[in-house]
């Protein structure tokens, strides 16, 4: 079991204290953590300093709690607590997410922050991952993700949170990104994101001052809306939708994969 962990993006006390939760859950809940990630603002790559933590992780259970009649919960949710945000998905319910697939979980597997890895089955997932049709079912999440939140957030108004540009960002270059590299998933990181999307130089320059400005401040605060970054994020939304998307309906070669791998994970063979 492994871990990577940039020394700068996560606290040693609270990646301890995140530590000290993840062994908690496995005892109380007798289930083995196959992976546990970063998935906020902070795998993101723009935390603020007072970004909250967002844990996520994939779980197995005995055989045995496989075989009930009754089928149990499967899911594990933490309560928040200050800034920790800790939950997981069964490794039954995340290989489902695969096959349809779930962009956030393809998120899960690119995370750069990761508190436990089993590099054995998480290699496999990858791998598996990778041979689905991801572009149709990621242009429709990136898409609606993006809009929605233009629409909640800055559509409408004279000033704006510019912290919320980011999120309208993301997705947006996520989808240049499925553009630009149609069979690769898009990383979860920004810096990545921006690094294989070949940005104009105007607007690279515009987005780096206002991670800088992100990175420095707890609250970055209101400020008259920047029209040439809205005008870009709004352009790869729409660009978008009119671009024509893989099939993203799992073959039965694929589904029969999937079962195999879940039995050699619940069956501790992998």
């Amino acid at each position: 079991m492994s871990s990577q962990i940039d020394p700068k993006s996560i606290d040693l006390e609270v990646r301890a204290n995140i530590l000290a939760k993840l062994r908690g859950i496995e005892t109380e809940n007798e289930a083995r953590i196959l992976f546990a990630i970063e998935s906020g603002s902070r795998a993101w790559g723009f935390p603020s300093p007072d970004s909250d933590y967002d844990a996520r992780f994939v779980y197995a259970r005995s055989v045995d709690w496989y075989l009930s009649i009754s089928p149990g919960r499967n899911v594990i949710e933490l309560p928040i607590e200050g800034d920790l945000d800790i939950n997981g998905w069964d490794i039954q319910k995340a290989l489902h997410l695969i096959l349809k697939p779930n962009p956030v979980l393809l998120e899960w597997l690119t995370s750069p922050i990761r508190y436990q890895w089993n590099d054995a089955i998480c290699d496999q997932l990858i791998a598996f991952s990778k041979q689905i049709a991801h572009n149709k079912a990621c242009v429709h999440h990136y898409v609606g993700l993006g809009e929605g939140i233009f629409a909640r957030t800055i559509e409408g108004k004279e000033h704006v949170s510019l912290k919320k540009y980011f999120y309208v960002l993301r997705p947006a270059m996520a989808l240049r990104w499925l553009r630009m590299n149609p069979c690769t998933i898009p990383p979860m990181n920004f810096h990545e994101l921006m690094s294989g999307v070949d940005l104009p130089s105007n607007q690279a320059v515009l987005i780096q001052d206002l991670l800088e400005k992100k990175l420095a401040s707890r609250e970055m605060g209101e400020a008259p809306r920047i029209r040439q970054l809205e005008e870009f994020v709004l352009a790869e939304f729409e660009q978008a939708k009119n671009q024509p998307a893989q099939s993203s309906k799992p073959s039965q070669h694929s589904v029969s994969e999937a079962n195999e791998l879940f039995r050699s994970i619940i069956r501790e063979t992998v």
